[in-house]
């Protein structure tokens, strides 16, 4: 099912949507070298695949951490030959020096069209000479609608699906293919495929039910529910449960996804709350969750289920307030809208040559030469200059600490 040009791209549509930066390579017939991270099962391979396909170049795969670098003399004779070729090499971030060093005359040329596939931060994991010769792009997990839409084309597809096989996916086993996976489409996929080919028929037809792709997938649904929405529903429950400080409440919807074996929903919801919800109120209680995230994540489940709780009961109890949400929606709001000016001139960049006489720089004060490193200056553009993004919430020692110091600089700095 993988795709065979561009516009069968399930999802990535920031990336090869209409007008977007690799659909404008493939039309325009000017690809460079990319890197594509993300998660895995979300579609790297497949925009490579489909790039070749429209382009009508040579597709290779290779592996930068299993395959020699003769694979790669051979890839390059190849281009050498017959012209550009383009090349998927996976799990890049683990590319040797002296591959690296073989390929990049290649990449310079042109012979080779690069696309390198991680799971890790290429700005982090991938060395300088190859990001420096490459774009790098983000490849997001795809959503429900996204791995339906997959789901439904691999069911009708006659050539490489099962198209020519009357099968009957019930409609609450589709909602549980497209959201147990979490944007990885590769495992719903092979969840499906499971399914059909283990699945006897009756009367020539296969009917997929819910239970059936609980058991392929490995992971049970919350609930058997008409409309799919009990995914929905409990994680919401679960953050306005800990908003509302009712650890036993939270630790029953924590309990439910854990049960269905949704892990990642539950940290991911857990980092949320932490942040949107006690915040300022109690900065350690969001540290704490992260440290108890990080390891519910190394020791998996069943064991996972200890620091969560810790965690939803340490949030519960924790003073809330949600003045960093609203300060930075504020902030944003004013962005969107335009309601914004010009930077102040002696906060601009003044590292180049000529910065001086554009009065980039001028009439700056470096708060560390100046008593307690302080010292009263214009920072917010003249247009916004008197604008109080921030306002403080008096629920916890912490953040009513932050207001004395808050309320005391605004002070200060209103007299300039």
């Amino acid at each position: 099912m993988r795709p065979q040009n561009i516009n069968d791209v399930v999802g990535q549509q920031h990336l090869v949507g209409p007008g977007k930066i690799i659909r404008r390579m493939v039309d325009a017939k000017l690809l460079s070298s990319m890197i594509l991270y993300g998660p895995p099962g979300t579609g790297k391979t497949s925009i490579a695949s489909a790039i070749a396909g429209s382009t009508k170049y040579a597709f290779r795969i290779l592996n930068a951490a299993t395959d020699s670098k003769k694979e790669l003399e051979v890839v390059v004779e190849e281009a050498k030959m017959s012209g550009t070729v383009i090349l998927l090499l996976d799990e890049i971030h683990r590319l040797t020096k002296p591959k690296q060093d073989f390929l990049l005359p290649h990449l310079e040329s042109g012979r080779i069209i690069l696309i390198g596939a991680t799971t890790e931060n290429p700005y982090i994991a991938i060395n300088p000479a190859i990001r420096s010769r490459t774009q790098i792009f983000e490849v997001k997990p795809l959503s429900e609608n996204d791995i339906k839409k997959a789901i439904n084309r691999a069911l009708n597809d006659k050539e490489n699906g099962f198209g020519n096989i009357n099968v009957v996916l019930d409609e609450n086993a589709l909602i549980h293919l497209s959201r147990a996976t979490h944007g990885d489409l590769r495992s719903s996929l092979n969840a499906l495929e499971l399914a059909v080919k283990s699945t006897p028929s009756e009367s020539e037809i296969i009917k997929i039910t819910l239970p059936i792709v609980e058991e392929c997938l490995q992971h049970k649904a919350l609930v058997q529910d008409k409309d799919g929405d009990a995914h929905y529903d409990v994680i919401s429950a679960f953050q306005k449960s800990i908003r509302g400080s009712d650890a036993n409440a939270a630790l029953h919807y924590l309990a439910r996804l854990l049960a269905s074996g949704d892990l990642i929903s539950a940290n991911r919801r857990l980092l949320t709350i932490a942040y949107e919800d006690v915040g300022l109120a109690n900065p350690q209680a969001a540290a704490r969750t992260v440290e108890a995230v990080t390891a519910a994540e190394k020791i998996g489940l069943p064991e996972a289920r200890i620091p969560l709780a810790v965690a939803v009961i340490d949030l519960c109890l924790s003073p809330k307030s949600n003045s960093a949400l609203n300060a930075i929606d504020s902030a944003l709001t004013d962005i969107e809208s335009g309601n914004y000016g010009e930077i102040p001139a002696h906060l601009r960049d003044a590292h180049y040559k000529g910065a001086s006489s554009l009065g980039r720089g001028k009439d700056y004060l470096y708060p560390h030469n100046f008593a307690h490193d302080w010292v009263a200056q214009q920072y917010l553009p003249d247009k916004i200059k008197t604008k109080e993004y921030y306002q403080p919430k008096q629920n916890g020692r912490y953040e009513t600490a932050l207001e004395e110091q808050y309320r005391r600089l605004n002070k200060m700095q209103k007299h300039i």
